[in-house]
């Protein structure tokens, strides 16, 4: 019995000091670290897309001006699989603040999900001069009439001061006649349930006609001017030196204000202009007109050979084109190179050929698009590549003019599926790109250097090119979904959200697949590009 007992204490003291190392051992394993992000967005209510920014963690947003910020119904938002969200969706969220969403598997990811939502809005008398001014803050609006003017029979000509379609006022704004206080009141009331009271400002003033903005590029002024709504409205331009002054025809003109723009201007010459409102007219403005940018090598007569690399530009020379023959001669393969086969009538004897193709490295296939760029290959990052946009200039080119050839194949590269194609497939048609840009793009926001500021990491989308990007101030864009019957003559103009901006850079791209960054699109597809030239 008492050997038992020995043997059973022993025991127990053994399984205590088991416990007791085991209470002592702590779980040292490190848990996974899982990427989580929001993969796709939508909701009612919205103009265009939403912009998801995997980076920042933001989703963003613009609402139609009829849509009750109030009540947006987001009716799909999907993220990384297995994570878990703190919000459940679909569901109808107040956006005048933003949304907070957190992602959790691992570890938590917080997302910020935002919207904005702009109404247009205008007020507008008869006789007035210029725009109105418009507080949408306070709420407060003004026009401005001559000295003039009686205040006691204001007739207001347009208002819309509420979203479109769904606004009432009151009172009506026809029985609004006398300012002769300044101002007035009137209630806009929409969704049902909001009213804004506006404040109504008509104020006098001694000025007729002013310029708000003269904007000089390389053969062509842009002219802004504002004056009474009411007179024969114009603009008159001459060379610094002449005498007779030169009426322009066609003149845009919205209530008081009125623009135009004077085009086959010489370069780097000094013009007058002048806005008048019947009689009366501004002061002489002098402007200097811009220099034109000629792109180097944009026929592509120029190429090398230089350590086993093709590249688009002679030996020696400073390079400005770029491809993707740097990261390909990994794989013993050329992407971009020399053809004899030049658009009709040219008079050189190269062009730029883009082949897309499947380069393997040690066994691992890459899809790669042909191409050429302004910039250079910024380097490798295990298979995905580096890729510096932008050359240094101050133009402003109306269109991109030049040839292109192309040979579009059926997709058979499938890497990742693009945000703005997520329909695309095996066998659908691959897609070339020609695109240019003009913007104010920073090394320090970008990543990239004062020579070539935008930097592109193919395996992080978040720094992929947005045309719609905030440095962006011009850009023009020609997809081909389907081959060209030969060769194809092109004028592409660019787009500008302003014409007071001054760019940095400049960025062209020239893609046999648009999708090559999410390694898709067709080894089949070719495209040739001939004689890039600027338009001013």
């Amino acid at each position: 019995m008492n050997v038992m007992m020995h043997r059973f204490r022993y025991v127990a003291v053994a399984m205590l000091l088991v416990v007791g190392v085991a209470s002592c051992i702590k779980n040292d394993v490190p848990k996974p670290v899982v990427k989580l992000d929001i993969l796709s967005f939508k909701a009612e209510g919205m103009a265009g897309e939403a912009t998801i920014d995997a980076t920042a963690r933001t989703v963003a947003m613009t609402l139609e001006e009829t849509t009750d910020i109030r009540k947006v119904n987001i009716t799909e938002l999907t993220f990384t699989e297995g994570a878990t969200s703190n919000v459940t969706f679909p569901g109808v969220f107040d956006l005048r603040s933003p949304l907070y969403v957190v992602l959790s598997m691992y570890q938590d990811y917080e997302w910020t999900i935002t919207a904005a939502q702009t109404i247009e809005r205008y007020f507008r008398v008869d006789g007035q001069i210029g725009e109105s001014v418009i507080d949408p803050i306070n709420h407060v609006v003004t026009a401005y009439v001559p000295m003039d003017a009686d205040l006691n029979a204001v007739n207001i000509t347009d208002i819309k001061l509420g979203p479109k379609d769904i606004s009432t006022y009151w009172p009506e704004p026809s029985t609004i006649t006398s300012f002769e206080d300044s101002v007035r009141h009137i209630t806009v009331t929409y969704h049902d349930d909001i009213e804004d009271m506006w404040t109504l400002c008509v104020v006098p003033t001694d000025v007729e006609v002013a310029f708000s903005s003269v904007d000089a590029w390389a053969k062509r002024i842009w002219l802004y001017a504002e004056g009474r709504s009411d007179t024969e409205l114009g603009f008159k331009y001459r060379k610094a030196g002449d005498e007779e002054w030169i009426a322009i025809d066609d003149i845009e003109v919205n209530g008081g204000s009125f623009s135009a723009c004077v085009e086959g201007l010489d370069t780097l010459t000094s013009y007058e202009v002048v806005a008048f409102s019947n009689d009366s007219t501004t002061e002489i403005v002098t402007v200097t007109t811009e220099d034109t940018f000629t792109l180097p090598n944009g026929g592509f007569e120029e190429w090398s050979i230089i350590n086993n690399i093709v590249c688009p530009y002679a030996e020696g020379d400073a390079p400005f084109w770029g491809s993707g023959n740097d990261g390909a001669a990994m794989a013993s393969t050329t992407l971009t190179e020399p053809t004899s086969d030049v658009r009709p009538g040219s008079t050189g004897v190269k062009a730029a050929s883009l082949q897309s193709k499947k380069a393997a490295v040690m066994g691992i296939g890459k899809f790669a698009a042909g191409n050429i760029f302004l910039g250079e290959f910024g380097g490798l990052v295990g298979l995905d590549g580096l890729v510096n946009f932008g050359r240094p200039s101050t133009a402003r080119p109306v269109a991109l003019h030049g040839w292109v050839k192309y040979t579009c194949g059926t997709i058979d590269e499938l890497g990742r599926v693009p945000a703005v194609r997520p329909d695309l497939k095996k066998g659908d048609n691959d897609e070339g790109q020609i695109l240019i840009a003009v913007g104010n793009w920073t090394a320090e926001e970008y990543g990239g250097s004062a020579e070539c500021p935008v930097v592109v990491n193919t395996k992080d989308e978040s720094t992929y090119f947005d045309k719609n990007g905030k440095n962006v101030i011009g850009v023009g864009e020609m997809i081909l979904t389907e081959s060209t019957n030969g060769w194809l003559e092109f004028t592409l103009p660019l787009e500008y959200r302003s014409t007071s901006e001054v760019p940095t850079h400049m960025i062209i791209i020239c893609s046999g697949s648009r999708f090559g960054d999410y390694f898709t699109g067709s080894t089949h597809s070719l495209m040739l590009v001939d004689d890039l030239e600027l338009i001013y």
